[in-house]
């Protein structure tokens, strides 16, 4: 069996660690980097951190409108896909990346698996949230990774080829937490002791392109390192690119350049605080039991809010302050599965590949 897997972005490409060292064991299969994140600080050291192979195919579309950036990518995958000829396509999460990789196979009558399947934020207005939902009524194999990623889907009518397995996530967090407390020397680098500063991460469309959004959440983070404690954020470019055009300066925060994985494991660890607009970094740190303020309205990982170890702020500066002055620990976590999520989709595809699909 041979199976295309697609990727661009680094919450894709720690998500395809576990899998791919599951699927090489049962599949050949092909990589893809659409080149959606291609600073090679949000890309190539990723890509060293996780062990993770060269891809085969390195399209390097890089930034544009949504629907430019989807179109080059649909267009680069297509090509692919009718030279490799696949058994099945795999995409991950909710990037233009995954949507492009799921069109791409779909109008060729290619079988798709969609890992971290059914989440819902019930927020049409998040590029992210289209992106999922149009992947999911396209896929055949749906991976989700909690109970209610498999309500979310029942409500919309998808049932078969849907499968809990777990948390892909957590597979990698278990994985490489523990290296990154032996490798990772960023707390020594930055003069950082443990639970003695917050980590803040801003990288989504709804906040770095709405100029009032991003500023309010700016000035509640450099309110915080001035009067509480130091704020540590790793500037995405979008960000970056953002705070340039609005001629903005916030000199009570640490800002560096985007960190490894195995860096941001460790800053996440020992973080008294995490304030994030990321879905990916909601769940580490959940996963090591930080408390997170997330700078959205809603969020798709709801079991983290559910259980007090997450909670929505927003983007209002005296909201977030106030988030921030009452956030506490909070209880025992549900499941997210064993972190063997990866074995289980490598289990499903070697079950369900021989036979043969109904394209949605």
């Amino acid at each position: 069996m041979k199976v295309v897997t697609v990727v661009g972005a680094r919450p894709q490409f720690i998500k395809f660690g576990p899998v791919f060292r599951a699927l090489r064991k049962v599949a050949v299969e092909i990589l893809v980097h659409t080149g959606q994140h291609y600073d090679a600080n949000m890309s190539d050291i990723f890509f060293r951190d996780l062990d993770l192979p060269e891809p085969d195919y390195h399209l390097g579309v890089g930034s544009g409108s949504h629907g430019a950036q989807t179109g080059e990518m649909l267009k680069g995958i297509e090509v692919v896909l009718l030279k490799e000829k696949p058994d099945y396509v795999f995409v991950y999460g909710d990037t233009n990346s995954t949507l492009a990789g799921a069109l791409a196979a779909a109008k060729l009558h290619i079988p798709i698996g969609h890992v971290e399947a059914g989440l819902r934020s019930f927020n049409r207005k998040m590029p992210e949230e289209v992106n999922r939902v149009v992947t999911d009524h396209l896929s055949n194999l749906l991976f989700c990774p909690t109970e209610a990623a498999i309500q979310n889907l029942e409500r919309e009518g998808i049932q078969e080829g849907v499968y809990r397995v777990g948390d892909v996530m957590f597979d990698s967090v278990l994985y490489f937490g523990e290296r990154a407390k032996e490798r990772s020397e960023i707390l020594n680098e930055l003069k950082l002791g443990p639970k003695a500063y917050a980590l803040a991460t801003i990288h989504r469309a709804e906040n770095t392109d709405d100029s009032e959004r991003f500023q309010s959440i700016f000035e509640a983070l450099d309110t915080i390192a001035e009067k509480e404690l130091p704020v540590v954020i790793p500037l995405h470019p979008r960000s970056r690119k953002q705070m340039n055009a609005l001629g903005l300066s916030f000199p009570n925060l640490r800002v560096l350049e985007p960190v490894s994985y195995l860096d941001m494991l460790r800053l996440e660890q020992e973080a008294r605080v995490i304030l994030t607009d990321s879905g990916g970094v909601q769940k580490e740190a959940y996963f090591f039991q930080v408390p997170c303020i997330t700078l959205r309205d809603e969020t798709e990982w709801v079991e983290t809010v559910e259980t007090g170890w997450n909670v929505l702020a927003g983007a209002n500066t005296q909201n977030i302050l106030q988030r921030f002055k009452d956030v506490k620990k909070g209880a025992r976590f549900p499941d997210y599965g064993t972190g063997d999520a990866a074995q289980k989709i490598a289990q499903v595809f070697v079950q369900q590949s021989s036979m043969v699909p109904t394209v949605r």
